[in-house]
């Protein structure tokens, strides 16, 4: 494999358009400058200024686009909030509720692998809308079918949940998409960093929705007074605000440039300027899926999806049940601010830094990220279950820790790097290609990791939750492994996901 990856990166010819008609010759790609045979690719150039009003209006496209997006997580992180009540109400054991997050998660896999493939030809802004409003009436279906009292309770659970997944993972190659075509190179790996902020504002805004919700609240100088809601309502307001946000995006987001009398050069593009031409399926298939960059950095992901979705899923769970937090506690209420902040400012940070420091290369700073949060996460082991300083102010402090690093491996690797990949006519699959690794990983963080966290309790009591940890540490050392070897075997040339 590093053969492949050291050689110098050839040209494939396009082929011609879906849908010409016979005989009809299809329009011109431009070549785009290569390294003669034996040279390295020059690295990126800096940014070009861009037309007037273009920043302003890209700023009008992203805002929306990235509130769309943000919305997604009100009706994905939901279940996690309400957890606790949740399964004492069915009385569900860690087991069974992992169930139901392995099949969202296996779910949002399947649909990351395929419906990057139908993104790149239905257009990024329909397929975000398509999945949000598919997702606001699986939600519903949840709330609705938990008032029911039907036998296989379980079970309907895990299959709305499953297809909701499925459905839910139109959004990130939709959204990945539209801004490769509104970002040059060297911005992307900023646009990743402000891209997981909008995902952060999803799980802040459902972390203190739930919050409210579930404790009631007042504003009295407009006399509205909400009494203490059940946990069933985080299956219905959020679907409801959800809906506003679409048609909010649906009116002011627009898929590349041009739609909105723009244009940007992006020197990386190696399939022409004419944003109207479709690359067949099989052709993007085979482009993506023949890179071995991809599928190494598809693995690395598959380290984040475990690790991130491993802290998501559970902290809830973990404080109330190891730590006796409610969700009214000071610590529970920090940590639905913290885990969001800090794994903004990590997936930022990361991002500025690849663009600037790094020039635009991403397997330095991710693997520099994956050795930190195999450090931090081997700390939080040694001061949760071996000393006098575990408690509730070490674990939310920990918790946020891991956040920082997980998050920053997810924006970089699953965003940037995928955009660089494909470019703006295969980034939808180039991005679901990854992306779904990260939910194969996910996957694992679910029933596995509850039975896990099962048997370990019965043997160990409360300190069997220290297994939450233990179990992350595999998958963090080896996405070190993976990224200091796409460094070490690129190091010094500019291929592209790199």
């Amino acid at each position: 494999m590093s053969d492949h990856l050291n050689s110098p990166r050839q040209r494939e010819p396009v082929p011609s358009v879906v849908g010409s008609a016979a005989g009809e010759t299809p329009p011109a790609v431009p070549a785009v400058p290569i390294a003669p045979p034996g040279e390295d690719a020059p690295i990126a150039q800096a940014i070009p200024p861009h037309p007037v009003g273009y920043r302003m209006r890209r700023g009008r496209n992203w805002f929306f686009l990235g509130l769309m997006y943000a919305s997604y997580y009100l009706c994905r992180r939901n279940l996690t909030i309400a957890a606790p009540e949740f399964s004492k109400a069915f009385n569900f054991s860690n087991e069974q509720y992992g169930m139901i997050n392995t099949g969202r998660d296996g779910g949002y896999a399947i649909g990351q692998f395929f419906n990057g493939l139908f993104t790149d030809r239905l257009g990024g802004k329909q397929a975000m809308a398509f999945g949000a409003l598919c997702t606001i009436g699986l939600n519903v279906a949840f709330g609705l079918v938990s008032m029911t009292g039907i036998s296989w309770m379980l079970l309907a659970f895990v299959l709305i949940r499953t297809v909701d997944g499925y459905l839910q993972a139109f959004g990130s190659p939709g959204m990945v998409k539209i801004n490769t075509s509104w970002f040059q190179r060297r911005e992307r790996g900023r646009f990743a960093g402000i891209f997981g902020g909008m995902i952060q504002l999803g799980d802040v805004g459902v972390g203190q929705l739930g919050y409210l919700l579930l404790n009631g609240f007042a504003i009295t100088w407009l006399g509205i007074h909400v009494a203490k809601q059940s946990w069933r309502s985080m299956f219905f307001v959020p679907p409801a605000i959800t809906l506003v946000i679409v048609v909010l995006m649906w009116l002011n987001v627009k898929n590349h440039p041009e739609e909105a009398g723009y244009s940007i050069p992006h020197d990386d593009d190696e399939h022409g300027t004419d944003i109207e031409q479709k690359l067949p399926l099989g052709y993007v298939f085979k482009k993506i899926a023949s890179n071995p960059i991809a599928w190494i950095n598809a693995g690395a992901y598959f380290c984040t999806g475990f690790v991130r979705a491993a802290t998501v899923a559970w902290w809830t769970k973990y404080m109330a049940d190891r730590w006796h937090e409610s969700k009214d506690s000071g610590f529970f209420v920090a940590l639905t601010w913290s885990l969001p902040v800090a794994a903004f400012v990590g997936s930022f940070s990361s991002g500025f830094l690849s663009d600037t420091l790094f020039r635009g290369r991403r397997a330095p700073v991710a693997a520099l990220l994956y050795l930190i949060e195999t450090a931090v996460i081997v700390l939080t082991i040694v001061i949760l279950g071996h000393t006098s300083a575990a408690g509730p102010l070490t674990a939310t402090i920990l918790l946020t820790a891991i956040a920082v690093t997980c998050n920053s491996t997810h924006s970089i690797i699953g965003t940037a790097a995928a955009m660089d990949l494909g470019g703006r006519k295969m980034a939808g699959f180039a991005s679901g290609i990854i992306d779904s690794f990260q939910y194969f990983g996910a996957m694992l963080s679910g029933w596995m990791l509850g039975r896990i966290l099962d048997d370990q309790i019965k043997l160990h009591g409360p300190n069997g939750w220290n297994a939450l940890f233990y179990a992350m540490v595999p998958f963090s050392a080896l996405g070190t492994m993976l990224m200091v070897y796409v460094w070490l075997t690129t190091r010094g040339r500019d291929v592209k996901g790199s």
